[in-house]
């Protein structure tokens, strides 16, 4: 065989390795997570939810999205397809039904289903989102800007100019046009709506004689 065809070889058997070595959902495509008659789990998820995998502080198999995503994202023989895994013991923790406050002051933006901490409260997996490894803050390239995010939850932790930013929360769910979430009091957020003015009480009537 020549050295041209051996190259030739290894470049045509690399490439889907390749495409899959930046782990993005671009190359995946809606379909590839969502399939519209077949679906084997909610938000007709094309990938059955795992649900081999234990949750190692509850002992019981994860739920709700988290479910979802680990249909992916566990490791073949813990019900997950392999795909760039993810281990409980060594990540930040998700799939928590509450969360301690002293832990974390995690905004209303970030928690989905009744107030559950899943994996897409850091991150929205869409291809829309231009974001470094689809988290839900932009953190610069490579993440090098990481202490902004964590700062949204653990304020007090991060360094100060971190904490003082107020973030801007990337999010594809809302399809009326506006795909980023401005936290509250950031430039171009929403104003509050003012309270509204206490309805007048009626006279009272004249007492009769």
């Amino acid at each position: 065989m020549s050295l041209v065809t051996r190259l030739v070889l290894v470049v045509v058997l690399a490439a889907p390795a390749a495409a899959l070595a930046a782990g993005g959902h671009d190359s995946v495509g809606c379909v590839g997570c969502h399939a519209i008659h077949s679906a084997k789990g909610e938000l007709i998820f094309a990938v059955a939810p795992n649900k081999a995998e234990v949750n190692p502080k509850t002992k019981q198999p994860y739920g709700g999205t988290t479910a979802l995503c680990l249909g992916c994202h566990a490791d073949s023989n813990k019900g997950g397809q392999g795909y760039a895994p993810v281990h409980a013991n060594m990540s930040h923790p998700y799939g928590l039904a509450t969360f301690d406050p002293k832990v974390a002051k995690v905004p209303p933006e970030l928690l989905r289903e009744g107030g559950r901490f899943e994996c897409l409260g850091c991150h929205d997996p869409h291809p829309s989102n231009p974001y470094y490894k689809y988290l839900r803050v932009d953190t610069g390239a490579k993440g090098q800007s990481m202490d902004a995010f964590c700062a949204i939850c653990h304020p007090i932790k991060a360094e100060a100019g971190a904490s003082a930013a107020k973030p801007v929360i990337f999010t594809s769910m809302d399809e009326t046009g506006n795909r980023v979430m401005k936290a509250p009091g950031a430039p171009g957020a929403p104003a509050a709506k003012p309270a509204a003015a206490p309805a007048p009480k009626p006279a009272a009537a004249p007492a009769k004689k």
